[in-house]
């Protein structure tokens, strides 16, 4: 497998220091593509850091809507790939989907960076309707102090970013009884955190356990129309982020029952839909 990381000299200045300049070594997150095929024919290519490459295929594909059990996918192989010194480099993986799935239209170029999420889908409102584990009935319930509380834990879960400080996480929380308790039970990082959310949901897909009810995903960053439609997809009825929503992720919470929290940072949050979750 690729590396997550790779060090880099770099020159450092710091200009209030007596020796202001001077080299040193730098760890770097390692971004590289990942082409996905169906089949002998490619789907999409995707920015990301190599690693739980084959949970990354499977959550894009919950996503998009093309599976929905983990029996959909018949396999998954990494494919033939060098670089200039002749090593394997895999970055393109193969899924081969149960002969009855709905393949879908191949060579739409469906290209995400790692900074966008399902750039390239037609229509918005095709995502919206394709959700086959609706989030809207799950009765969760979770004290503010828990929810508050997650982003500290999901941080000092990031092996990754403790050695770069380059990567987005995603983190799923399995809900004890009463909402006062929360169990960490999947952490992934990525330098996308698009790609992050989807390596959570691939998991989950492939140890049957979608749908994901009485969780919470907390994510690094802010939570976007594509964070809240992958969320939604997998049946996760809570989706937490540090930072803030975007208006198109707020509506789509709303009509997919999905509650929204923003600006998480310990000591307080903004709920932007489904607040009826959260006990007095």
């Amino acid at each position: 497998m690729g590396r997550l990381s790779q060090r880099r000299k770099v020159r450092k200045y710091v200009l209030d220091s007596e020796h202001p300049v001077r080299d040193k070594e730098d760890v770097l997150a390692v971004e590289e593509p990942l082409e996905i095929r169906l089949g002998i024919l490619s789907y999409s290519v995707t920015m990301r850091t190599p690693g739980d490459d084959f949970d990354l295929v499977a959550g894009f594909l919950v996503s998009e809507g093309v599976v929905w059990e983990p029996g959909q996918i018949v396999s998954e192989r990494f494919c033939g790939g060098e670089d200039a010194d002749g090593q394997q480099t895999f970055n393109v993986v193969q899924a081969q989907l149960r002969p009855d799935v709905v393949a879908p239209e191949i060579g739409r170029a469906v290209y995400t960076s790692s900074s966008c999420g399902i750039c390239g889908t037609d229509s918005i409102e095709s995502v919206r309707r394709s959700g086959h584990h609706s989030p809207a009935d799950d009765g969760v319930r979770l004290l503010p102090e828990l929810v508050a509380g997650l982003p500290a834990r999901l941080r000092e879960a990031q092996a990754l970013f403790e050695k770069t400080g380059g990567v987005h996480a995603a983190g799923l929380f399995r809900v004890g009884e009463g909402g006062t308790s929360a169990e960490l039970v999947c952490l992934r990082e990525d330098v996308g955190r698009h790609n992050a959310v989807d390596k959570v949901v691939g998991w989950a897909l492939r140890a049957g356990l979608l749908p994901l009810r009485g969780t919470v995903l907390q994510v690094s960053g802010r939570a976007s129309f594509e964070l809240v439609q992958k969320a939604a997809m997998a049946g996760i009825p809570v989706l937490a982020a540090v930072s803030a929503p975007s208006s198109l992720a707020v509506e789509l919470a709303e009509e997919s029952g999905v509650t929204l929290v923003g600006f998480s940072r310990g000591t307080g949050f903004n709920v932007y839909a489904g607040h009826e979750r959260l006990l007095a």
